[in-house]
């Protein structure tokens, strides 16, 4: 079994310590360890390690790779992944972990149950960016695209098209495109619903509305959404996921389900449901 390492943000002793542990553990059990260039230009292990960059369908030097981080780590290690479908195991030194699930003191015990096959796998819907100019190095995003209002109080209009009829044209700070793994993030936090990951669906919720009847609208994610941005500032912020960039009203943006899906590891008794009551709360009340 070969496992790659990848690790966002390397700044603490304990971090530090943890991947220490990983490796010595993965070498105990006789796994070939790889690590992502970042981790090596930031730590220096106490094995020489073979190093990772991008990986392709083609090109899939490992079987698994963990991230240590929170959920902003893995939403950084698609672009590592790329169209490769190697799954991604997330052991969550973050806060909330909605995607990375295990848990630091955990990792032996889901490590146990890989090799045992006790997992299945959680294909994840993808949003892919198209525009007439190169805005990202990385055109996919696994949560949401957004485009939004910048370096003025006032509002924007968003024209929004589906598969180029008008669908509405939102009065707003800004619009969300969220697929079912980014609905429970930003959109949720606008008043967008929840959508299970399979359900083939996108949601488009619009940031502080001009007209308290528009709400949030599920879509097929077999439709292309395309944009045309007004305001009376020249320039608005386009993000996919955390990255972001300034573009004008030149742009055109469209924005589709990609051709490929990501795989996260989903361990026994790990499912949707459990997620939702343990990082919301669901189900639960202080008071009892």
């Amino acid at each position: 079994m070969k496992i790659g390492l990848y690790a966002k943000v390397i700044n603490s002793p304990k971090q530090l310590l943890l991947i220490e542990e990983i490796i010595s553990f993965l070498f105990s059990e006789k796994v070939e360890v790889y690590i992502h260039q970042y981790i090596a230009e930031h730590f220096i292990p106490k094995y020489k390690l073979p190093e990772f960059d991008l990986l392709t369908k083609q090109h899939k030097p490992v079987d698994y790779i963990v991230c240590i981080g929170g959920d902003g780590t893995i939403l950084d290690a698609i672009e590592i992944t790329g169209d490769s479908q190697i799954p991604i195991i997330g052991v969550n030194t973050g806060r909330l972990g909605f995607l990375a699930n295990v848990s630091t003191d955990g990792f032996k015990n889901a490590f146990k149950e890989l090799q045992n096959g006790s997992y299945s796998l959680d294909k994840r819907t993808l949003l892919q960016l198209e525009s007439n100019t190169d805005l990202f190095r990385f055109n996919y995003a696994l949560n949401d695209f957004v485009l939004h209002k910048k370096e003025t109080s006032s509002m924007i209009t968003v024209h929004a098209f589906l598969n180029g009829e008008p669908l509405n044209s939102y009065w707003s700070d800004g619009l969300i495109i969220a697929t079912p793994t980014g609905s429970s993030g930003y959109s949720l936090s606008c008043g967008g619903p929840i959508l299970f990951p399979k359900s083939s669906s996108l949601v488009i919720t619009p940031i502080a509305p001009h007209n308290l009847n528009v709400r949030p609208v599920i879509i097929p994610d077999d439709q292309v959404l395309s944009f045309e941005i007004e305001g009376r500032s020249s320039t608005f912020l386009a993000s996919l996921d955390s990255r972001s960039v300034t573009i004008d009203q030149s742009v055109q943006i469209a924005i589709r389900k990609a051709d490929f899906s990501i795989n996260l590891l989903r361990f026994e008794g790990d499912t949707f449901l459990k997620t939702l009551r343990n990082k919301m709360l669901w189900g639960m009340d202080n008071r009892n």
